[in-house]
């Protein structure tokens, strides 16, 4: 009888036929979901660059209208290639005159120069090589005390927004504020510095937790490392008992 009952338990239990199918179908949605998706935004994106940059394109040099199917992300490469010559002109004293002369008839466009001028600034301290602009990540109390927010540190706060801040704030910092699930929506925000609590996450971690709605949290580096730590020093803790107990 004592063998039977020894037998019975060491048997594993097995699960319902449906929750075993249950089970597989949220394994497969797992692998397939993000796969799916991924597949989908990529192709979306290449057929939108093809779709602005193929009907420039002459005849000649167009390959659907001389091959029996089209080839997808074909604009997408000439718009690469047209976007690194500009790039490569623009280092020389032509196209830099060239680029001078078009921003020029730009400027005086009463609309347009506007526009023009706040997209490059933008471009050029995002872009900018040695720039430090949406590098850290920090936690701010929005929209309340009490309530955190994740937030991107986009820059010191300069300027006359700076200057009308220095008495009643003193020094402070430009967040940007996204919102969930979009990062790409969100609200500019002026922070005091003592306000801010900067964290260790990079920003693509950062735009994970955003998007997954705080699902996907990034390893924690320190925490990792404390167990580590905890873990060597139980284990040389347990060889010097051992040792002892030999001895």
């Amino acid at each position: 009888m004592a063998k039977n009952e020894k037998d019975s338990q060491r048997q594993p239990v097995r699960q319902p036929y449906i929750t075993r199918l249950r089970n597989y179908f949220f394994t497969g949605l797992v692998i397939c979901a993000p796969l799916a998706i991924t597949t989908y935004l990529t192709w979306t994106l290449i057929g939108w660059v093809d779709s602005w940059v193929k009907p420039y394109l002459p005849d000649v040099y167009n390959p659907d209208l001389y091959l029996p199917f089209s080839i997808p992300g074909f604009g997408l490469v000439i718009a690469l290639l047209v976007i690194t010559l500009v790039g490569f002109l623009t280092a020389n004293l032509i196209g830099r005159s060239i680029i001078s002369y078009g921003e020029y008839l730009l400027s005086r466009m009463p609309v347009v120069r506007n526009i023009y001028s706040a997209l490059k600034q933008i471009f050029e301290t995002v872009f900018r090589e040695n720039s430090e602009s949406f590098s850290s990540v920090a936690l701010i109390e929005y929209p309340r005390k009490g309530l955190w927010a994740l937030a991107f540190v986009a820059t010191d706060t300069l300027g006359e927004v700076q200057s009308k801040l220095d008495e009643p704030a003193g020094k402070t910092i430009s967040v940007f504020l996204p919102t969930t699930p979009n990062p790409t929506s969100g609200f500019l925000l002026f922070v005091p510095v003592e306000d801010v609590v900067i964290l260790d996450m990079n920003v693509e971690e950062a735009a994970k937790l955003v998007i997954s709605a705080g699902l996907v949290a990034p390893e924690f580096e320190e925490a990792k490392n404390e167990a580590l730590a905890k873990r060597s020093s139980d284990k040389k803790s347990d060889s010097q008992t051992k040792t002892a107990q030999e001895a």
